[in-house]
């Protein structure tokens, strides 16, 4: 395989753009950059694996399981091996040190044949994403293909770096007077930790998973992929061609493997606590996040949990601008997202913008009506908001209507194409920040389509709840809008003590809950929505130990 020639300069860009955060991207976006028959291409793949049995060719498959239904409907039908684990596990370490001794380079070049291969095939992968996680097509096709992509290369990129900060040989000499100098030959290797565990979540299979996934790799690890079990189609054609690269590159396919569980088995939780797993990716829940941080004490942790997402809304010089904004931020992908803004923070004096002083009722109006002017064709709300993931959500969604007054109805949309998928819009439901029951409700995360209209006193007052829903709660975004010099460093230093990731008076086309690949952090990893940041060196850099040996000269 020709790795150097064809992917070195895409690794030495990636250097390049984690240190500069630039804008780049070597996936494309639009879906006519995958050739003429791409679209089609990729539909057929996606529809020839329906029915049928995933195939990986990986020791210790004992059954088979699945059980895939689309949140658009459909059964996906689609079966996948299930693992004995005391037969999976040895056979995955078995090609650790042949891995290890191949060096960063070769091990980033490998990762990257294995991402364009993935790139190659983004129609077939969105298809996937979409009836597993019930993102509309075009949110499948970039955020799970090329954004996902984007995400595992920069992983491999900071894996890269931190492990060639190190030299791998050195000669050292100690002089001593009049004696010959101490001499030593000495040689440094990064040492991998062992399986890591990625533990994949059901909205964004790909673009939370390829992080951990790539940088446990790129860094010498063994990776056992544990899908979650409404979304194991993804990771399962990841898991796939990583195989045929790792094997192809003449390592052993079996550092990456699949493993999917029963109904109600619990795999997750028997995986965390073996010997052998000793690195966790993990996306979903602060309850299990937290139980893993606590109980699996032999393995390396990293979690994304909930959060509870804020926006101050102090001033605008952009009235429209900030109603748009916000109203795409609260309607995409149906506020799956752990990125989308919960608690809208609002003086109940009011606001001074562009457009003249807008009561706390104006502006909740407002944001109301724009929400319903984005969604109200059936035919762009479907393709914004995608299918509720799941029960769960529908059922929060239903239940916040009641907790206070309702600013802005959610309604049923009816998609043609799929007719049993379960499409809603977003729901605004005022409350008081000064009630103590209103508190209950919005401390606290509610994921899906439901935003709430907090009044608070003054903008003061906001800045001290949202520094206590940041430091209590977490969260993985913070917005704020404000005309003020005073107020702006104010948001600034809050979010700067509470490490949460700030984003300030957008009114363009850049919204609130999308980050950008190389430039953007995702998450900081300083508080407790998150104990990593997508990603850094400290994401990567844990995952292995510099090794040194010394020689006498």
């Amino acid at each position: 395989m020709q790795l150097t020639e064809t992917h070195r300069p895409t690794l030495d860009r990636a250097l390049e753009v984690i240190r500069t955060r630039a804008y780049w991207s070597p996936h494309p976006e639009h879906p006519k950059a995958y050739g003429e028959t791409g679209a089609a291409d990729g539909l057929a793949a996606y529809q020839a694996l329906l029915g049928s049995r995933f195939e990986l060719d990986q020791p210790g498959t004992d059954g088979w399981t699945g059980g895939e239904v689309s949140p658009y409907g459909p059964e996906l039908g689609i079966e996948y091996p299930h693992p004995d684990l005391d037969v999976l596990l040895p056979a995955m370490r078995a090609g650790m040190a042949a891995w290890r001794d191949a060096g960063p380079e070769t091990r980033a070049l490998v990762c990257l044949e294995v991402l364009s291969r993935i790139s190659a095939r983004t129609h077939e992968f969105a298809h996937a994403v979409m009836h597993t996680s019930g993102q509309a097509f075009m949110m499948a096709l970039q955020a799970g293909g090329p954004h996902a992509q984007d995400r595992g290369l920069e992983a491999v990129a900071y894996a890269y770096e931190e492990q060639t900060r190190t030299p791998q040989t050195a000669h050292w000499s100690k002089p001593q007077g009049k004696r010959d100098p101490l001499e030593l030959r000495k040689s440094f290797t990064a040492a991998p930790r062992g399986i890591a565990l990625l533990i994949g979540c059901n909205t964004f299979p790909t673009w939370n998973g390829y992080p951990g996934l790539f940088a446990s790799l790129a860094t010498g690890n063994p990776v056992l992929v544990k899908p979650h079990p409404r979304a194991v189609l993804p990771l399962a054609m990841t898991v796939r061609i990583a195989r045929e690269v790792l094997g192809e590159a003449g390592f052993d396919p079996n550092l990456v493997a699949l493993a999917a569980e029963r109904p109600g088995e619990g795999i997750a939780k028997t995986l965390a606590l073996r010997p052998e797993i000793k690195i966790i990716d993990y996306t979903g829940s602060t309850e299990f996040g937290d139980w893993l941080e606590e109980n699996a004490r032999q393995a390396q942790v990293y979690t994304e949990k909930a959060g509870v997402n804020t926006v101050v809304i102090d001033s605008t010089d952009d009235y429209r601008g900030m109603l748009s904004n916000l109203a795409f931020s609260l309607s995409l992908y149906s506020g799956q997202m752990c990125t989308t803004p919960q608690n809208l923070l609002i003086p109940r004096d009011g606001i001074t913008t562009d457009a003249g002083p807008k009561s706390y009722d104006e502006v909740v109006a407002d944001i109301a009506a724009s929400v319903s002017g984005l969604l109200g064709d059936d035919g762009r709300a479907n393709a914004l908001l995608g299918a509720l993931v799941n029960p769960d959500v529908k059922a929060r969604l239903e239940a916040a209507a009641g907790l206070g007054e309702v600013a802005l109805p959610s309604r049923e949309v009816a998609n043609p194409e799929f007719p049993d998928a379960v499409v809603r819009t977003p729901v605004i439901v005022k409350l008081d920040g000064a009630k103590p029951d209103d508190e209950a409700s919005f401390m606290s995360e509610c994921f899906g389509p439901v935003s709430f209209a907090v009044a608070v006193d003054s903008t003061s007052d906001a800045l001290e709840l949202l520094r206590r829903t940041v430091r209590d709660k977490g969260a993985m975004t913070v917005g704020a809008y404000t005309t003020s010099a005073e107020t702006e460093r104010a948001v600034e230093e809050v979010c700067l003590e509470e490490s949460a990731q700030l984003s300030l008076n957008l009114t363009g086309g850049v919204y609130v809950n999308q980050t950008a690949a190389f430039s953007d952090f995702h998450g900081s990893g300083g508080n407790p929505a998150a104990n990593a940041a997508l990603c850094d060196g400290a994401f990567v850099s844990n995952r292995f130990r510099m090794v040194e040996i010394r020689r006498q000269a």
